[in-house]
């Protein structure tokens, strides 16, 4: 190695850091829940029943919460909804637990909002459709009049719900959508990551100048690629004018299958990676529970919060000495409802001690028909191949980390 590599290497460690430093926020709290940097990254998700359907809803809601969705946003399209939401709220206290509930409000809905302020822990406000208006097919500019007039429907709409947040100390979301930006944004940013930061910042701005501070923003886009650039530039616009408000992570209308949860991925993980994110929530085209363990998954495998085994297996090769591809699945379900550990399964002693160094355990073929245990680094036993999985399972009795699914 010359020099200046060398040199290179040694004086810029910070390049070379796994450790993930999330960007610093306040804290702010969702019920019992805690959200910013100084907390666990939070789970939540959405029902999908009618909020009117007080029974459905509830049942939805409970399902989600037992499964580790830690806050539940439900729909409130109309005030009969939100006065629904109090029955909700009364009944998971009554029959289950408090679940941290978040209310989705959407087209100019002022009263919407004010009455379900008091059934909730959130409220989740759209600035491209709090206050709506038909964009006119017609109109070829924005006056300076009308942008003004505009501002103050705004504040006058908007400055009752921030004071009745503050006064019961709760917690709002400013949720821009990319496909939902209010026409004079468009007119003056086109539809791009920065007509999404202005949207947020006007709703910012005037929660400061009423001195309310419970917020948390979500920059979502259906595109991966917009949703990056909207939120990277919403963390520094707000990192340079002194807001540390925390950010809800989403790609919205992400689709179902595969794709869905690849999209998510290539978008929450890519951030929080970044050390930008501090709640996160899938959006699938399927049942609002299959998105936990995705998101539980995608919060593992950047090394954000361990909740599940985390399985490290080679892909299979010439030197394989068992159906690797078998064994995995039958470690897999012998040990998948333990919890914070990493479990090894490589099919040979070339590459399986040293890539799966920082494994807890390890399951390695030795030879045809042998196994290998580790511990760690260290080669605890040979049994059996046939023997292999239950001889692991006692290991781990051994050392005190097993317990009954």
């Amino acid at each position: 190695m010359n020099f200046a590599m060398d040199h290179q290497l040694t004086n810029t460690p910070q390049r070379y850091d796994t450790k993930i430093h999330r960007r610093p926020t306040r804290t702010v709290m969702v019920g019992d829940i805690s959200i910013g940097s100084e907390h666990p990254v939070r789970v939540q998700s959405m029902i999908n029943e009618d909020t009117l359907d007080i029974e459905g809803a509830t049942a939805s809601i409970r399902k989600l919460h037992e499964i580790g969705c830690e806050i539940v946003r439900l729909t409130v399209p109309s005030l009969a909804h939100a006065k629904a939401v109090g029955e909700i709220r009364k009944k998971l206290l009554d029959t289950y637990l408090p679940v941290p509930l978040v209310a989705d409000v959407h087209h100019n809905g002022m009263s919407i909002a004010l009455e379900v302020a008091n059934h909730v822990d959130k409220v989740r406000i759209n600035p491209g459709l709090f206050v709506f208006e038909r964009p006119n097919p017609e109109r070829t500019e924005f006056t300076d009049a009308e942008i003004k007039a505009i501002s103050e429907t705004i504040l006058n709409r908007f400055q009752p719900l921030v004071k009745k947040l503050k006064e019961q100390n709760k917690a709002l979301r400013i949720g821009v959508n990319h496909g939902s930006l209010a026409e004079r944004m468009l007119f003056t940013y086109g539809d791009t990551p920065l007509g999404m930061v202005a949207s947020a910042m006007e709703f910012v701005r005037i929660c400061h100048s009423l001195d309310f501070h419970n917020i948390i923003i979500s920059m979502k886009a259906s595109r991966a690629p917009v949703m990056l650039a909207a939120y990277r530039l919403m963390a520094d616009t707000m990192d340079r004018e002194g807001f540390n408000y925390p950010l809800h992570l989403g790609v919205t209308e992400a689709g179902d299958g595969d794709y869905g949860r690849i999209k998510s991925t290539a978008g929450i993980a890519t951030l929080l990676s970044e050390g930008l994110g501090d709640t996160i929530r899938v959006s699938l085209t399927e049942n609002p529970i299959k998105e936990i363990p995705v998101c539980y998954s995608i919060l593992q495998a950047v090394g954000l919060r361990k909740t599940m085994v985390e399985y490290i297996s080679c892909p299979s090769c010439g030197r394989t000495l068992f159906n690797l591809e078998d064994v995995v699945k039958k470690v897999r379900d012998a040990t998948i409802h333990l919890t914070g550990l990493d479990i090894a399964v490589m099919g040979c002693i070339v590459n399986g001690p040293g890539e799966m160094a920082d494994a807890d355990y390890g399951y390695v073929g030795k030879g045809p028909g042998v196994i290998a245990l580790y511990r760690g680094r260290d080669e605890i036993r040979k049994v059996p191949e046939d023997k292999g999985v239950e001889a692991l399972i006692d290991l781990i009795k051994e050392d005190g980390r097993w317990f009954e699914p």
